[in-house]
């Protein structure tokens, strides 16, 4: 008998979210957030949390919910040049911040859903990255060693789930979402579109269902753009 994962309001997907537990986050900057997931969290209050994403929103969006609920005791990311609140939290010891090469990053939360412990890489060498960090030398080439992440919970949005959780994710909304999925010990995923088992090609899902808890169907996403520019049409 096949297992339906879908469930039916967020604030009973996150209720076992709790104060200091670790979240891995899918997106990049506004694309492809969870962010039906995030305003849950923001409404509960869940505090003293590490977050582990590329970024950490914008000030009125995202992830930036939750600072300015200062509910964020943590951050993991690549990039924080987006959001006046994490700067002002940074620079008064509210929030704690780990900086970390995007690609590093990535490939940190992959290891962790993979199973693999620590890797070596030869970003950050020579640089504050590497302090306090085991380095080798393998073939004449300095590496640090970088531990991967794995999380109590991930977040993430995709396209289209079937009810057993195989995910669809659309266009370049897929970004970190897929690792963030296999790095969660408890995986929550927001869709814009619940269809039923066999309905997907296999050939087209991009997470397999093993690795995702709980499937809800959000509506009325905003897909924000962090920065829009244009330019005057001549002629």
């Amino acid at each position: 008998m096949a297992v339906n994962k879908v469930m039916q309001s967020f604030s009973e997907a996150i209720a076992d979210i709790g104060d200091a537990n670790t979240l891995i986050v899918g997106g990049f900057g506004l694309c492809g957030i969870p962010e039906k997931s995030i305003m849950a969290l923001r409404d509960r209050g869940t505090k003293d949390l590490t977050v582990v994403s590329n970024n950490c929103g914008v000030d009125n969006w995202g992830l930036g919910l939750l600072l300015a609920g200062k509910q964020i005791k943590k951050m993991v990311s690549s990039y924080v040049g987006e959001n006046k609140i994490f700067e002002t939290q940074y620079l008064s010891g509210e929030l704690e911040v780990e900086l970390v090469p995007q690609g590093t990053l990535a490939e940190r939360i992959r290891a962790g859903g993979a199973g693999i412990p620590a890797f070596f890489t030869q970003s950050g060498v020579g640089t504050p990255i590497a302090e306090g960090k085991e380095q080798r030398v393998f073939d004449g080439r300095t590496y640090i060693m970088e531990r991967g992440i794995k999380g109590d919970f991930a977040l993430v949005k995709a396209w289209k789930a079937d009810t057993m959780g195989n995910l669809v994710f659309r266009k370049t909304s897929r970004n970190f979402n897929p690792l963030a999925a296999m790095a969660g010990k408890i995986t929550i995923a927001e869709v814009e579109e619940i269809v039923q088992l066999g309905e997907l090609d296999p050939d087209e899902i991009h997470t397999p269902g093993i690795y995702v808890k709980r499937v809800l169907l959000g509506s009325n996403y905003e897909k924000r753009i962090e920065r829009k520019t244009v330019r005057a049409v001549i002629g």
